[in-house]
């Protein structure tokens, strides 16, 4: 009887008699989807999702309650405030893209385009494009041994560096080596294309390249050089030092000239007693049956007993000069050694050693006759 009048008044929805029974019915038909609705209006225009429908895939894209992308840790990876890779806009906007062109395709796009351009002047390029003739000056200065290309290229900003008489500071100037005239702080650089040899001679070679006897020669020291050499003058086949070999046509003849008189430095070997007026007689002048020869300096290196080593410095080059000069003035030679030949010393090379001048000392020579 009690359950027909609960069930009666809590359908009936009356008023008070009801009780707590009646308020909540009542609240769960009318007032509850009120409250709902306020809360989703609330979320709409915040623009927030409702927790049950927010998505946290990283692969995929949610959309929000708007239909926009949402904004959980899903799009945070897929790039957002936080990082991560961005999507192309196409890609979200779903559109396609156009498909790669075929190799056919661009072939005959090219050849279409050289067909076009075929009966048209081609234009000049100006001279700094491209390769010009000639190499870069550093790398001319860098293989003749002055250094590293960097080392070089200092030594061109400083204004070490001559061209043909004109100061070079530009980096990358083209030159000729054989034809261009390079110095390095006034001294001419010895270029790859020329080479320069200082031979100690020993006693008994004969001062030619070939010998039709069969007697050792010059040219057995140098059989393995490519590039055919020549020898700087000459020394008796008897006497010993320093002979320069070289293939610089212009350089040789130069040094052997008279005209230029490089001076050549012989220690001799006599027995004295020597005169104090020896000296003297020698740069005087003495009378040959070619002339008279004159010695440009004379001192006694040497005195142990009557055996006197000398040294006579001149600039001729005639035959046997120094043994001939020596001989006429009563004092013949027993040993001879040329020790400098300008300024090139022999130093301690020992004797049958070949060995390839410095650029120091190749310039040098050039300065001693002008080149």
């Amino acid at each position: 009887m009690r359950s027909s009048g609960r069930n009666s008044s809590g359908n009936s929805g009356g008023g008070k008699s009801g009780g707590r029974g009646n308020f909540r019915g009542a609240g769960g038909g009318a007032s509850r989807p009120k409250a709902g609705g306020d809360r989703d209006d609330k979320q709409k225009r915040t623009g927030k999702p409702r927790p049950e429908e927010r998505r946290y895939d990283v692969g995929g894209s949610s959309e929000g309650s708007r239909g926009g992308p949402a904004k959980g840790r899903g799009a945070a990876a897929r790039g957002g405030a936080k990082g991560g890779p961005r999507q192309s806009p196409q890609r979200d906007a779903g559109r396609r893209t156009a498909p790669a062109r075929s190799r056919e395709y661009d072939a005959r796009t090219e050849e279409r385009n050289r067909e076009r351009y075929a009966d048209k002047p081609q234009v000049k390029t100006p001279k700094t494009a491209g390769d010009q003739e000639g190499e870069r000056l550093q790398k001319v200065l860098a293989r003749a041994g002055m250094g590293s290309r960097r080392a070089c290229e200092e030594l061109i900003e400083a204004g070490r560096v001559e061209l043909n008489g004109q100061i070079v500071i530009e980096q990358g100037v083209r030159v000729d080596p054989d034809k261009d005239e390079i110095k390095v702080d006034g001294l001419t650089v010895a270029t790859q294309s020329h080479l320069f040899f200082a031979l100690n001679k020993p006693a008994g070679v004969v001062s030619t390249m070939e010998d039709p006897d069969g007697r050792q020669c010059l040219g057995d020291y140098v059989t393995n050089r490519e590039t055919r050499l020549f020898h700087v003058g000459r020394l008796d086949t008897e006497t010993e030092g320093i002979i320069l070999l070289t293939n610089h046509g212009e350089l040789a003849h130069r040094l052997t000239h008279p005209k230029y008189g490089v001076k050549k430095t012989y220690l001799a070997a006599i027995q004295g007693p020597l005169p104090r007026e020896l000296g003297k007689r020698l740069k005087d002048g003495i009378p040959l049956e070619d002339g008279y020869a004159r010695a440009d300096h004379f001192r006694v290196v040497e005195n142990t007993g009557k055996n006197y080593l000398v040294e006579v410095t001149l600039h001729e080059g005639r035959k046997h000069i120094v043994r001939r000069m020596l001989s006429e003035a009563g004092f013949p030679v027993d040993k001879l050694v040329r020790t400098s030949f300008g300024p090139i010393g022999l130093g301690d090379q020992k004797s049958g050693w070949l060995r390839r001048l410095t650029n120091t000392e190749v310039g040098m020579l050039m300065k001693e006759v002008g080149l």
